[in-house]
């Protein structure tokens, strides 16, 4: 990345790879690399300690519900699931409300891993804000909900 001084004024000037959306992106690459070097050795990815940390806070969960909380498809959260459940970390159990479904919980030697998780999560947060003032962060987040919204009504539109 350039230096402060050696930046364009606007980000428009800038070449594709340098615009916000290119940074947008290659952040969160990075963010995800940080936390998947972090974590291998509990032998989890983001995505398989995301699940796990989820369902702890939440409880058993169905697995659309759980896939749209997570932002994932029903099919891709399957897998996931599929994987954790071979390794004995949740378990699917029979929804007692609806005979047809189930829902996805912890077993407890997924919720022993929820510890070290958050402490992972909580230390990895701490250095990637590391000079960054809580007024910085806030609308940092206020500017990606924004994104967020414009990205949704993007993509309602191209389905109709």
């Amino acid at each position: 990345m350039a230096a402060p001084n050696q930046r364009s004024k606007h980000e428009l000037d800038a070449p594709p790879w340098q615009r916000v959306e290119s940074t947008l992106m290659s952040t969160a690459r990075a963010i995800r690399r940080a936390y998947e070097s972090r974590l291998v050795d509990l032998d989890l990815n983001l995505t398989q300690a995301s699940l796990l940390a989820f369902l702890s806070e939440a409880g058993p969960i169905s697995q659309s519900r759980l896939a749209s909380r997570l932002g994932m498809g029903r099919a891709a959260t399957g897998l996931v699931i599929n994987g954790l459940e071979e390794r004995g970390l949740i378990e699917r159990r029979a929804d007692p409300n609806d005979r047809r479904a189930w829902l996805i919980a912890l077993r407890p030697e997924g919720t022993r891993l929820i510890q070290p998780i958050l402490g992972i999560d909580v230390v990895l947060r701490r250095e990637l804000r590391a000079g960054i003032s809580g007024p910085e962060r806030q609308k940092l987040a206020d500017l990606l909900l924004r994104l967020q919204l414009n990205l949704a009504e993007i993509l309602d539109g191209s389905t109709e």
